[in-house]
Protein backbone atom coordinates (compact mmCIF):
# COMPACT_ATOMS: atom_id res chain seq x y z
CA UNK A 1 0.00 0.00 0.00
CA UNK A 2 1.25 3.46 -0.93
CA UNK A 3 -1.62 5.72 0.11
CA UNK A 4 0.74 7.99 2.01
CA UNK A 5 2.65 8.92 -1.15
CA UNK A 6 1.95 12.52 -2.18
CA UNK A 7 -0.59 12.74 -5.01
CA UNK A 8 0.22 14.34 -8.33
CA UNK A 9 -0.81 18.01 -8.27
CA UNK A 10 -4.12 18.99 -9.83
CA UNK A 11 -3.66 21.37 -12.73
CA UNK A 12 -5.40 22.41 -15.91
CA UNK A 13 -2.50 20.89 -17.83
CA UNK A 14 -3.21 17.53 -16.20
CA UNK A 15 -6.91 17.78 -17.10
CA UNK A 16 -6.05 18.56 -20.72
CA UNK A 17 -3.50 15.73 -20.85
CA UNK A 18 -6.30 13.32 -19.98
CA UNK A 19 -9.03 14.94 -22.07
CA UNK A 20 -7.44 15.91 -25.39
CA UNK A 21 -6.48 12.36 -26.53
CA UNK A 22 -10.06 11.24 -25.88
CA UNK A 23 -11.47 14.10 -27.96
CA UNK A 24 -9.05 13.27 -30.79
CA UNK A 25 -9.82 9.54 -30.65
CA UNK A 26 -13.56 10.31 -30.80
CA UNK A 27 -12.97 12.25 -34.00
CA UNK A 28 -11.95 9.02 -35.78
CA UNK A 29 -15.28 7.29 -35.09
CA UNK A 30 -17.55 9.12 -37.59
CA UNK A 31 -14.79 8.91 -40.23
CA UNK A 32 -14.84 5.11 -40.03
CA UNK A 33 -18.64 5.02 -40.35
CA UNK A 34 -18.49 7.25 -43.41
CA UNK A 35 -15.83 5.07 -45.06
CA UNK A 36 -17.79 1.85 -44.36
CA UNK A 37 -20.82 3.27 -46.15
CA UNK A 38 -18.78 5.02 -48.86
CA UNK A 39 -16.82 1.90 -49.82
CA UNK A 40 -19.85 -0.36 -50.24
CA UNK A 41 -21.58 2.53 -51.99
CA UNK A 42 -19.05 2.16 -54.79
CA UNK A 43 -20.65 -1.19 -55.61
CA UNK A 44 -23.52 0.79 -57.18
CA UNK A 45 -26.30 -1.00 -55.31
CA UNK A 46 -28.51 0.06 -52.41
CA UNK A 47 -28.72 -3.31 -50.64
CA UNK A 48 -25.05 -3.51 -49.55
CA UNK A 49 -25.27 -0.03 -48.01
CA UNK A 50 -28.40 -0.99 -46.09
CA UNK A 51 -26.83 -4.28 -44.97
CA UNK A 52 -23.68 -2.66 -43.57
CA UNK A 53 -25.70 0.08 -41.86
CA UNK A 54 -28.18 -2.40 -40.37
CA UNK A 55 -25.49 -4.86 -39.28
CA UNK A 56 -23.43 -2.12 -37.67
CA UNK A 57 -26.46 -0.80 -35.75
CA UNK A 58 -27.35 -4.27 -34.44
CA UNK A 59 -23.81 -5.00 -33.23
CA UNK A 60 -23.27 -1.50 -31.88
CA UNK A 61 -26.43 -1.87 -29.79
CA UNK A 62 -25.32 -5.29 -28.53
CA UNK A 63 -21.86 -4.08 -27.61
CA UNK A 64 -23.20 -0.82 -26.18
CA UNK A 65 -24.88 -2.85 -23.44
CA UNK A 66 -21.38 -3.61 -22.17
CA UNK A 67 -20.46 0.07 -22.02
CA UNK A 68 -20.85 -0.21 -18.25
CA UNK A 69 -17.56 -2.12 -18.30
CA UNK A 70 -15.58 0.96 -19.29
CA UNK A 71 -17.24 3.24 -16.75
CA UNK A 72 -17.14 0.75 -13.90
CA UNK A 73 -13.50 -0.09 -14.59
CA UNK A 74 -12.48 3.58 -14.45
CA UNK A 75 -14.07 3.93 -11.01
CA UNK A 76 -12.74 0.71 -9.49
CA UNK A 77 -9.22 0.96 -10.90
CA UNK A 78 -8.97 4.69 -10.22
CA UNK A 79 -9.97 4.27 -6.58
CA UNK A 80 -7.48 1.43 -6.13
CA UNK A 81 -4.75 3.59 -7.67
CA UNK A 82 -5.69 6.51 -5.42
CA UNK A 83 -5.44 4.21 -2.39
CA UNK A 84 -2.01 3.02 -3.51
CA UNK A 85 -3.18 -0.59 -3.90
CA UNK A 86 -1.25 -1.57 -7.03
CA UNK A 87 -2.21 -5.25 -6.70
CA UNK A 88 -5.91 -4.34 -6.93
CA UNK A 89 -5.15 -2.10 -9.91
CA UNK A 90 -3.95 -5.23 -11.72
CA UNK A 91 -6.67 -7.52 -10.36
CA UNK A 92 -9.48 -5.20 -11.48
CA UNK A 93 -8.25 -5.39 -15.06
CA UNK A 94 -8.36 -9.20 -14.98
CA UNK A 95 -11.89 -9.11 -13.55
CA UNK A 96 -13.02 -6.72 -16.29
CA UNK A 97 -11.45 -8.87 -19.01
CA UNK A 98 -13.18 -11.95 -17.58
CA UNK A 99 -16.52 -10.15 -17.87
CA UNK A 100 -15.66 -9.21 -21.47
CA UNK A 101 -14.74 -12.81 -22.29
CA UNK A 102 -17.86 -14.29 -20.73
CA UNK A 103 -20.10 -11.61 -22.28
CA UNK A 104 -18.56 -12.03 -25.71
CA UNK A 105 -18.86 -15.82 -25.54
CA UNK A 106 -22.53 -15.49 -24.54
CA UNK A 107 -23.24 -13.31 -27.59
CA UNK A 108 -21.55 -15.88 -29.85
CA UNK A 109 -23.58 -18.74 -28.36
CA UNK A 110 -26.85 -16.77 -28.54
CA UNK A 111 -26.24 -15.17 -31.93
CA UNK A 112 -29.06 -16.95 -33.78
CA UNK A 113 -31.92 -15.91 -31.45
CA UNK A 114 -30.41 -12.43 -30.99
CA UNK A 115 -30.19 -11.81 -34.73
CA UNK A 116 -33.68 -13.27 -35.25
CA UNK A 117 -35.10 -10.85 -32.70
CA UNK A 118 -33.24 -7.94 -34.30
CA UNK A 119 -34.77 -8.68 -37.70
CA UNK A 120 -38.22 -8.98 -36.15
CA UNK A 121 -37.83 -5.48 -34.71
CA UNK A 122 -36.33 -4.04 -37.91
CA UNK A 123 -37.60 -6.02 -40.89
CA UNK A 124 -35.78 -5.48 -44.18
CA UNK A 125 -35.97 -6.79 -47.74
CA UNK A 126 -34.85 -10.36 -48.34
CA UNK A 127 -31.67 -9.18 -50.09
CA UNK A 128 -30.69 -6.74 -47.34
CA UNK A 129 -31.44 -9.29 -44.61
CA UNK A 130 -29.34 -11.94 -46.36
CA UNK A 131 -26.37 -9.62 -46.73
CA UNK A 132 -26.78 -8.39 -43.16
CA UNK A 133 -26.68 -11.97 -41.88
CA UNK A 134 -23.44 -12.56 -43.78
CA UNK A 135 -22.00 -9.46 -42.13
CA UNK A 136 -23.20 -10.39 -38.64
CA UNK A 137 -22.10 -14.03 -38.73
CA UNK A 138 -18.56 -12.90 -39.53
CA UNK A 139 -18.27 -10.02 -37.08
CA UNK A 140 -19.83 -11.76 -34.08
CA UNK A 141 -16.76 -13.98 -33.61
CA UNK A 142 -14.73 -11.06 -32.31
CA UNK A 143 -17.33 -10.08 -29.70
CA UNK A 144 -14.93 -10.90 -26.82
CA UNK A 145 -12.23 -8.69 -28.36
CA UNK A 146 -14.65 -5.84 -29.11
CA UNK A 147 -16.01 -5.88 -25.54
CA UNK A 148 -12.50 -6.25 -24.09
CA UNK A 149 -11.64 -2.88 -25.63
CA UNK A 150 -14.16 -1.31 -23.20
CA UNK A 151 -12.34 -2.86 -20.25
CA UNK A 152 -8.90 -1.91 -21.56
CA UNK A 153 -10.05 1.65 -22.28
CA UNK A 154 -11.44 1.96 -18.75
CA UNK A 155 -8.14 0.81 -17.24
CA UNK A 156 -6.12 3.22 -19.37
CA UNK A 157 -8.39 6.15 -18.52
CA UNK A 158 -8.19 5.32 -14.80
CA UNK A 159 -4.39 5.27 -15.02
CA UNK A 160 -4.44 8.62 -16.92
CA UNK A 161 -2.93 6.94 -19.99
CA UNK A 162 -5.43 8.29 -22.48
CA UNK A 163 -2.70 8.61 -25.08
CA UNK A 164 -2.94 4.82 -25.26
CA UNK A 165 -6.69 5.09 -25.83
CA UNK A 166 -6.02 7.46 -28.71
CA UNK A 167 -3.54 5.09 -30.35
CA UNK A 168 -5.81 2.08 -29.92
CA UNK A 169 -8.67 3.92 -31.63
CA UNK A 170 -6.45 5.43 -34.32
CA UNK A 171 -4.78 2.13 -35.23
CA UNK A 172 -7.99 0.11 -35.00
CA UNK A 173 -9.99 2.53 -37.16
CA UNK A 174 -7.04 3.15 -39.50
CA UNK A 175 -6.53 -0.57 -40.15
CA UNK A 176 -10.27 -0.96 -40.66
CA UNK A 177 -10.36 1.81 -43.24
CA UNK A 178 -7.33 0.50 -45.18
CA UNK A 179 -8.63 -3.08 -45.22
CA UNK A 180 -12.05 -1.84 -46.36
CA UNK A 181 -10.45 -0.48 -49.51
CA UNK A 182 -8.34 -3.62 -50.01
CA UNK A 183 -11.08 -6.20 -49.42
CA UNK A 184 -14.06 -4.40 -50.98
CA UNK A 185 -12.63 -2.29 -53.80
CA UNK A 186 -9.46 -4.29 -54.42
CA UNK A 187 -10.60 -7.90 -54.00
CA UNK A 188 -14.32 -7.37 -54.57
CA UNK A 189 -15.45 -9.18 -51.43
CA UNK A 190 -18.40 -6.84 -50.91
CA UNK A 191 -20.25 -6.80 -47.58
CA UNK A 192 -18.28 -9.78 -46.14
CA UNK A 193 -15.11 -7.80 -46.91
CA UNK A 194 -16.30 -4.95 -44.68
CA UNK A 195 -17.01 -7.44 -41.89
CA UNK A 196 -13.62 -9.18 -42.23
CA UNK A 197 -11.84 -5.82 -42.17
CA UNK A 198 -13.60 -4.96 -38.91
CA UNK A 199 -12.82 -8.37 -37.39
CA UNK A 200 -9.10 -7.96 -38.07
CA UNK A 201 -9.15 -4.37 -36.79
CA UNK A 202 -10.93 -5.34 -33.55
CA UNK A 203 -8.42 -8.10 -32.81
CA UNK A 204 -5.52 -5.73 -33.48
CA UNK A 205 -7.17 -3.05 -31.31
CA UNK A 206 -7.62 -5.45 -28.39
CA UNK A 207 -4.04 -6.68 -28.77
CA UNK A 208 -2.67 -3.15 -28.82
CA UNK A 209 -4.80 -2.28 -25.79
CA UNK A 210 -3.33 -5.23 -23.88
CA UNK A 211 0.15 -4.00 -24.76
CA UNK A 212 -0.63 -0.50 -23.45
CA UNK A 213 -1.95 -2.14 -20.26
CA UNK A 214 1.19 -4.25 -19.86
CA UNK A 215 2.03 -2.59 -16.53
CA UNK A 216 -0.95 -4.41 -15.02
CA UNK A 217 0.57 -7.74 -16.04
CA UNK A 218 3.94 -6.91 -14.54
CA UNK A 219 2.50 -7.68 -11.10
CA UNK A 220 1.62 -11.23 -10.12
CA UNK A 221 -1.74 -10.08 -8.72
CA UNK A 222 -3.37 -10.12 -12.16
CA UNK A 223 -3.26 -13.94 -12.18
CA UNK A 224 -3.70 -14.61 -8.45
CA UNK A 225 -7.09 -16.28 -8.82
CA UNK A 226 -8.07 -16.30 -5.13
CA UNK A 227 -7.64 -12.51 -5.19
CA UNK A 228 -9.19 -12.00 -8.63
CA UNK A 229 -12.26 -14.10 -7.74
CA UNK A 230 -12.68 -12.63 -4.27
CA UNK A 231 -16.42 -12.66 -3.57
CA UNK A 232 -16.64 -9.17 -2.03
CA UNK A 233 -14.91 -7.57 -5.01
CA UNK A 234 -17.00 -9.42 -7.56
CA UNK A 235 -20.21 -8.35 -5.78
CA UNK A 236 -18.99 -4.74 -5.65
CA UNK A 237 -18.25 -4.85 -9.37
CA UNK A 238 -21.59 -6.46 -10.21
CA UNK A 239 -23.63 -3.94 -8.21
CA UNK A 240 -21.84 -0.93 -9.70
CA UNK A 241 -22.05 -2.22 -13.26
CA UNK A 242 -25.72 -3.17 -12.89
CA UNK A 243 -26.62 0.31 -11.68
CA UNK A 244 -24.69 1.90 -14.56
CA UNK A 245 -26.35 -0.46 -17.05
CA UNK A 246 -29.86 0.40 -15.81
CA UNK A 247 -29.05 4.12 -15.97
CA UNK A 248 -27.74 3.73 -19.52
CA UNK A 249 -30.78 1.73 -20.64
CA UNK A 250 -33.11 4.50 -19.46
CA UNK A 251 -31.00 7.07 -21.30
CA UNK A 252 -31.10 4.95 -24.47
CA UNK A 253 -34.89 4.67 -24.22
CA UNK A 254 -35.19 8.46 -24.00
CA UNK A 255 -33.13 9.01 -27.15
CA UNK A 256 -34.77 6.13 -29.03
CA UNK A 257 -38.25 7.34 -28.14
CA UNK A 258 -37.28 10.83 -29.30
CA UNK A 259 -36.62 9.41 -32.78
CA UNK A 260 -39.77 7.27 -32.86
CA UNK A 261 -42.05 10.00 -31.51
CA UNK A 262 -40.61 12.49 -34.00
CA UNK A 263 -41.57 10.14 -36.84
CA UNK A 264 -45.26 10.78 -36.20
CA UNK A 265 -44.83 14.35 -37.48
CA UNK A 266 -43.78 13.20 -40.94
CA UNK A 267 -40.64 12.37 -42.88
CA UNK A 268 -39.45 15.98 -43.11
CA UNK A 269 -39.61 16.55 -39.35
CA UNK A 270 -38.03 13.15 -38.70
CA UNK A 271 -35.14 14.03 -41.01
CA UNK A 272 -34.74 17.48 -39.46
CA UNK A 273 -34.60 15.99 -35.97
CA UNK A 274 -31.96 13.49 -37.11
CA UNK A 275 -29.82 16.27 -38.57
CA UNK A 276 -29.98 18.26 -35.33
CA UNK A 277 -29.26 15.20 -33.17
CA UNK A 278 -25.92 14.98 -34.98
CA UNK A 279 -25.09 18.34 -33.37
CA UNK A 280 -25.63 16.71 -29.99
CA UNK A 281 -23.23 13.92 -30.91
CA UNK A 282 -20.62 16.55 -31.75
CA UNK A 283 -21.07 18.04 -28.28
CA UNK A 284 -20.89 14.60 -26.67
CA UNK A 285 -17.66 13.73 -28.48
CA UNK A 286 -16.09 16.97 -27.29
CA UNK A 287 -17.43 16.60 -23.74
CA UNK A 288 -16.29 13.00 -23.36
CA UNK A 289 -12.68 13.98 -22.79
CA UNK A 290 -13.47 16.22 -19.82
CA UNK A 291 -16.06 13.82 -18.39
CA UNK A 292 -13.38 11.11 -18.57
CA UNK A 293 -10.96 13.45 -16.80
CA UNK A 294 -13.54 13.95 -14.06
CA UNK A 295 -13.98 10.18 -13.76
CA UNK A 296 -10.32 9.40 -13.17
CA UNK A 297 -9.47 12.41 -10.99
CA UNK A 298 -12.54 11.91 -8.78
CA UNK A 299 -11.83 8.16 -8.54
CA UNK A 300 -8.26 8.79 -7.40
CA UNK A 301 -9.39 11.40 -4.87
CA UNK A 302 -12.00 8.96 -3.58
CA UNK A 303 -9.37 6.28 -3.25
CA UNK A 304 -7.29 8.64 -1.11
CA UNK A 305 -10.35 9.52 1.03
CA UNK A 306 -9.80 13.22 0.34
CA UNK A 307 -13.06 15.26 0.09
CA UNK A 308 -11.17 18.47 -0.60
CA UNK A 309 -9.45 16.92 -3.58
CA UNK A 310 -12.79 15.55 -4.78
CA UNK A 311 -14.17 19.11 -4.80
CA UNK A 312 -11.13 20.58 -6.58
CA UNK A 313 -11.23 17.84 -9.19
CA UNK A 314 -14.95 18.41 -9.77
CA UNK A 315 -14.54 22.17 -10.10
CA UNK A 316 -11.48 22.03 -12.35
CA UNK A 317 -12.93 19.53 -14.84
CA UNK A 318 -16.34 21.25 -14.80
CA UNK A 319 -14.74 24.56 -15.77
CA UNK A 320 -13.46 22.93 -18.94
CA UNK A 321 -16.81 21.24 -19.48
CA UNK A 322 -18.55 24.62 -19.34
CA UNK A 323 -16.00 26.05 -21.79
CA UNK A 324 -16.75 23.23 -24.25
CA UNK A 325 -20.53 23.53 -23.84
CA UNK A 326 -20.46 27.31 -24.19
CA UNK A 327 -18.24 27.08 -27.27
CA UNK A 328 -20.40 24.48 -28.99
CA UNK A 329 -23.57 26.43 -28.22
CA UNK A 330 -22.02 29.54 -29.78
CA UNK A 331 -20.79 27.54 -32.76
CA UNK A 332 -24.26 26.10 -33.34
CA UNK A 333 -25.81 29.57 -33.11
CA UNK A 334 -23.41 31.07 -35.64
CA UNK A 335 -22.70 28.14 -37.95
CA UNK A 336 -25.83 26.05 -37.40
CA UNK A 337 -27.63 27.11 -40.59
CA UNK A 338 -24.53 26.34 -42.66
CA UNK A 339 -24.06 22.94 -40.99
CA UNK A 340 -27.70 22.11 -41.66
CA UNK A 341 -27.25 22.93 -45.36
CA UNK A 342 -24.14 20.73 -45.51
CA UNK A 343 -25.86 17.76 -43.87
CA UNK A 344 -29.22 18.02 -45.68
CA UNK A 345 -29.80 19.05 -49.28
CA UNK A 346 -33.58 18.93 -49.23
CA UNK A 347 -34.96 22.49 -48.91
CA UNK A 348 -37.89 21.39 -46.73
CA UNK A 349 -35.60 19.55 -44.31
CA UNK A 350 -33.29 22.57 -44.17
CA UNK A 351 -36.16 24.90 -43.32
CA UNK A 352 -37.57 22.50 -40.74
CA UNK A 353 -34.19 22.01 -39.04
CA UNK A 354 -33.67 25.79 -38.82
CA UNK A 355 -37.00 26.07 -37.02
CA UNK A 356 -35.71 23.86 -34.20
CA UNK A 357 -32.06 24.99 -34.22
CA UNK A 358 -32.39 27.03 -31.02
CA UNK A 359 -33.10 23.84 -29.09
CA UNK A 360 -29.68 22.55 -30.10
CA UNK A 361 -28.11 25.87 -29.13
CA UNK A 362 -29.70 25.43 -25.70
CA UNK A 363 -28.87 21.72 -25.35
CA UNK A 364 -25.14 22.07 -24.48
CA UNK A 365 -25.91 24.84 -21.97
CA UNK A 366 -28.73 22.94 -20.27
CA UNK A 367 -27.02 19.55 -20.48
CA UNK A 368 -23.56 20.56 -19.29
CA UNK A 369 -24.24 19.89 -15.60
CA UNK A 370 -25.72 16.45 -16.32
CA UNK A 371 -22.80 15.38 -18.51
CA UNK A 372 -20.11 16.52 -16.10
CA UNK A 373 -21.90 15.17 -13.02
CA UNK A 374 -22.19 11.82 -14.77
CA UNK A 375 -18.39 11.71 -14.94
CA UNK A 376 -18.06 12.82 -11.32
CA UNK A 377 -20.51 10.18 -10.05
CA UNK A 378 -18.91 7.45 -12.18
CA UNK A 379 -15.50 8.25 -10.69
CA UNK A 380 -16.92 8.08 -7.19
CA UNK A 381 -18.58 4.75 -7.93
CA UNK A 382 -21.99 6.17 -6.96
CA UNK A 383 -23.89 3.92 -9.34
CA UNK A 384 -27.03 3.82 -7.18
CA UNK A 385 -27.31 7.62 -7.24
CA UNK A 386 -26.83 7.64 -11.02
CA UNK A 387 -29.54 5.01 -11.43
CA UNK A 388 -32.01 6.70 -9.11
CA UNK A 389 -31.51 10.24 -10.45
CA UNK A 390 -31.79 8.91 -14.00
CA UNK A 391 -35.07 7.25 -13.01
CA UNK A 392 -36.43 10.59 -11.79
CA UNK A 393 -35.30 12.28 -15.00
CA UNK A 394 -36.82 9.43 -17.03
CA UNK A 395 -40.21 9.94 -15.37
CA UNK A 396 -40.01 13.71 -15.85
CA UNK A 397 -39.21 13.24 -19.53
CA UNK A 398 -42.29 11.10 -20.08
CA UNK A 399 -44.51 13.45 -18.08
CA UNK A 400 -43.24 16.32 -20.24
CA UNK A 401 -43.90 14.28 -23.41
CA UNK A 402 -47.45 13.52 -22.32
CA UNK A 403 -48.12 17.15 -21.41
CA UNK A 404 -46.30 19.00 -24.19
CA UNK A 405 -46.56 16.78 -27.26
CA UNK A 406 -50.32 17.32 -27.76
CA UNK A 407 -49.93 21.09 -27.20
CA UNK A 408 -46.70 21.90 -29.01
CA UNK A 409 -46.02 19.02 -31.41
CA UNK A 410 -42.35 18.59 -32.25
CA UNK A 411 -41.48 21.68 -30.22
CA UNK A 412 -42.90 19.83 -27.21
CA UNK A 413 -40.75 16.81 -28.00
CA UNK A 414 -37.59 18.93 -28.03
CA UNK A 415 -38.67 20.68 -24.83
CA UNK A 416 -39.18 17.31 -23.13
CA UNK A 417 -35.67 16.20 -24.11
CA UNK A 418 -34.14 19.37 -22.68
CA UNK A 419 -36.23 19.01 -19.52
CA UNK A 420 -34.73 15.55 -19.02
CA UNK A 421 -31.23 17.08 -19.25
CA UNK A 422 -32.04 19.71 -16.66
CA UNK A 423 -33.73 17.18 -14.38
CA UNK A 424 -30.68 14.92 -14.46
CA UNK A 425 -28.31 17.80 -13.74
CA UNK A 426 -30.43 19.14 -10.88
CA UNK A 427 -31.04 15.77 -9.22
CA UNK A 428 -27.38 14.75 -9.44
CA UNK A 429 -26.43 18.19 -8.13
CA UNK A 430 -28.67 17.67 -5.11
CA UNK A 431 -26.85 14.39 -4.39
CA UNK A 432 -23.35 15.84 -4.87
CA UNK A 433 -22.83 16.98 -1.23
CA UNK A 434 -23.43 13.38 -0.09
CA UNK A 435 -20.87 12.17 -2.63
CA UNK A 436 -18.29 14.59 -1.25
CA UNK A 437 -19.01 13.68 2.37
CA UNK A 438 -18.70 9.97 1.60
CA UNK A 439 -15.11 10.52 0.41
CA UNK A 440 -14.01 11.39 3.96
Amino acid sequence: MEATAPPAPLSHRRVLKIAVPIVLSNATVPILGAVDVGVVGQMGEAAPIGAVAMGAIILTTMYWIFGFLRMGTVSLVGQAAGAGDEDEVSAWLTRALLVAGVGGAALILLQIPIFWAAFQLSPASAEVESLTRDYLFIRIWTAPAAIAVYALTGWLVAMERTGGVFWVQLVMNGVNIILNFVFVLGLGWGVPGVAIATVIAEVIGAGLGLWFCRAAFARAAWREWPRVLRRAQLIKMALLNTDILLRSLMLMIIFSSFVFLGARFGDVTLAANEVLIQFMYITAYAMDGFAFAAETLIARAYGRRDPGRVRRSAIMTSIWGMVVCGSTALAFLLAGPWLIDVMAKDAQVQAEAREYLLYMVAAPLLGCAAWMLDGIFIGAGRGRDMRNMMAISFVMYWLAVLALLPLMGNHGLWAALLISFVARGVTLGVRYPALERAAG
